[in-house]
């Protein structure tokens, strides 16, 4: 099993930035890719980006490209989610999770789940 824990959510106001990190521990493997999706109160769970484990490519949804980052430490087992440019529409939880695949961007081609840690962009 691989365990995955959220943090560095917040309240923040339109155009700011902030910072999720994703530990992941347990039976961790090096290939694959991490991913974070979000979602909102009443809407589907949406991709937002992904990295591949070993070679370090990223891919993101367009609506949030050019705004988020997401980069990886793999000594420390943990993926972080730069997010600038901050919009109320990226209010959402945002949570991380693990696969096996490649390039996968559907919910269901994820294995493992975070919790979520909620981020809030006021007007």
């Amino acid at each position: 099993q691989v365990q995955l824990v959220e943090s560095g959510g917040g309240l923040v106001q339109a155009g700011g930035s902030l910072r999720l990190s994703c530990a992941a521990s347990g039976r961790t493997f090096s290939s694959g890719t991490m991913g974070w999706f979000r979602q909102a109160p009443g809407k589907e769970r949406e991709f937002v980006g992904a990295i591949n484990r070993s070679r370090g490519y990223t891919y993101y949804s367009d609506s949030v490209k050019g705004r988020f980052t997401i980069s990886k430490d793999n000594a420390k087992n943990t993926i972080y989610l730069q997010m600038n440019s901050l919009k109320p529409e990226d209010t959402a939880v945002y949570i991380c999770a693990a696969s096996k695949l490649t390039v996968p961007s559907r919910p269901n081609e994820y294995d493992y789940w975070g919790q979520g840690t909620q981020v809030t962009v006021s007007s």
